[in-house]
């Protein structure tokens, strides 16, 4: 399918500090607008300037939330070149998502030329500095002007780009997790797994409530028995006991993470053990008081590996490995950000060359 472009009348001034550049703050010049017809499927493609849409203040994703969305990156290696990490996995996630949303399937591979014709365009906003990257977001939603609950006949899938710092302006310290004892936010049957703003609506409450306490994020336990470990809002979780590596179970209510699945893979490559189970708030309670909580870390495409330093349950607070980045988490950082960068080669097929 061909991909019109539209060029910009001017371009904007790329930042010059990389170093302060956060993380999703700044765009680029361009964007990826493909619209979807009823009857007419998935249609002309356009690479266009960056800038606002106009939606008719009855679409129905303003009032039902049918909506999707990804987040993956873009590297620039010492050696000049541009890639991305596995993403084939985040396309093959929307549709995922875009099933349980009822949003009609994207072709994998047309997303994936859309994408690479975009950064080939957009390659000079891909930043140098060591530890920044081209944030990536791909989203789908729902534009029919139709104050009806109803899937959408008429859709954008649309992909914008940011030149982004770390996630967590501290880097790679350890977070503080505030454990959720009274909200929930989804449920076996819902909408846990799919990557859906809903998702993170629901978990608002629960991370202001943890940054009220001075925490920096928000544990969320099970929707049913409210004891079952299921993931941190914006990552999922993974717990060293007694060198074994235990990660929760997916069963339909937590995101099935890429950088999740990457550091499974990791492990097992080095023959670590590695569990994915149910795991209730008190054993980890309980292996703390036993000394056998040895680490505790989230992993996810905006942080990659986030240590924890402090779990706060209830009136418990726990200090995990003195407040400091355990081996198998700083490995894992060292390992997976080495093949994202072109640091480390890649024995494991996860990368793509932008060309």
């Amino acid at each position: 399918m061909e991909i019109k472009f539209t060029k910009a009348a001017a371009l904007k001034e790329k930042p010059v500090d990389e170093t302060t550049l956060g993380f999703g703050h700044n765009f680029t010049d361009y964007m990826l607008v493909m619209p979807y017809d009823e009857g007419q499927g998935w249609h002309d493609p356009e690479i266009r300037p960056y800038g606002n849409i106009e939606l008719s203040p009855a679409a129905m994703c303003l009032h039902y939330g049918q909506t999707v969305f990804e987040g993956l990156k873009a590297y620039r290696t010492a050696d000049n070149k541009i890639q991305l990490f596995r993403p084939d996995e985040n396309f093959k996630r929307l549709n995922v998502s875009n099933q349980r949303l009822v949003i009609p399937p994207l072709d994998e591979n047309l997303a994936m030329e859309c994408l690479m014709e975009l950064l080939r365009i957009e390659k000079d906003w891909v930043p140098h500095t060591e530890g920044t990257a081209l944030y990536i977001r791909p989203y789908i939603f729902a534009t029919d002007p139709y104050l009806g609950v109803k899937p959408g006949e008429h859709y954008l899938f649309m992909i914008i780009l940011s030149p982004s710092g770390a996630y967590y302006s501290s880097g790679l310290d350890p977070v503080n997790i505030y454990v959720e004892s009274k909200y929930v936010r989804a449920v076996r049957g819902g909408m846990g797994y799919a990557k859906t703003g809903g998702n993170y609506a629901a978990s608002l409450i629960g991370q202001d409530e943890a940054h009220k306490q001075n925490y920096s994020q928000v544990l969320w336990l099970d929707g049913v028995e409210q004891k079952y470990i299921e993931e941190v809002g914006a990552m999922n979780i993974f717990f060293v006991i007694d060198g074994e590596v235990i990660t929760p179970m997916l069963q339909g209510s937590i995101l099935p993470g890429i950088t999740r699945k990457s550091a499974i893979e990791l492990c097992k490559s080095w023959g670590l053990k590695v569990t994915e189970r149910r795991i209730t708030i008190q054993e980890i309670a309980d292996a703390y008081d036993a000394g056998k909580l040895d680490e505790v870390f989230g992993t996810g495409t905006a942080a990659v590996i986030s240590p924890v330093g402090h779990l706060k349950w209830n009136d418990k607070v726990m200090e995990i490995n003195g407040n400091k980045i355990g081996d198998i988490s700083q490995k894992l950082y060292d390992t997976m950000t080495g093949i994202q960068w072109g640091k480390i080669e890649d024995k494991f097929g996860w990368i793509v060359e932008v060309k």
